[in-house]
């Protein structure tokens, strides 16, 4: 007895379920933000940083510049010399997300920053894309 293949197909569709769920491995992380006196800190700024892959520097540089404001890396702490909501700053790192993480072609997260000359691109592992970014 042999079996066609479309009968084999139909079968094969029935049990697939109706509703695919998305299920992301990529995340992108939101911060925990204290404040102290006129101080915002991001008391999770190391994880975020080891999450997303990149220098701390580069990111802090990115927060201080977009968010007009001085600050420093303390103690794997990211130190604002103003108050600021954690929804504008979580904004901030997705917009960075959006620029320094994110491939343009596939969308996916993995991707290497580096200098070639005096210019930024980003390299996607995953499909080999690679662009130039701004400058911090």
């Amino acid at each position: 007895m042999t079996v066609k293949y479309e009968e084999m197909l139909k079968k094969a569709i029935e049990k697939l379920p109706s509703v695919v769920e998305n299920s992301d491995r990529f995340k992108i992380p939101e911060s925990e933000v204290t404040y102290s006196g006129k101080l915002t800190i991001i008391k999770n700024f190391n994880q975020i940083v080891n999450i997303l892959r990149r220098d701390p520097n580069h990111l802090a540089k990115f927060l201080f510049k977009e968010l007009a404001i001085p600050g420093k890396i303390e103690e794997n702490k990211l130190i604002l010399q103003k108050i600021f909501t954690k929804e504008k700053i979580d904004e901030k790192i997705r917009e960075y997300c959006k620029i320094y993480i994110f491939c343009n072609e596939c969308g996916k997260p993995d991707t290497k920053l580096f200098k070639k000359g005096n210019i930024y691109f980003i390299k996607c592992e995953a499909c080999g894309a690679e662009r130039s970014v701004p400058r911090v």
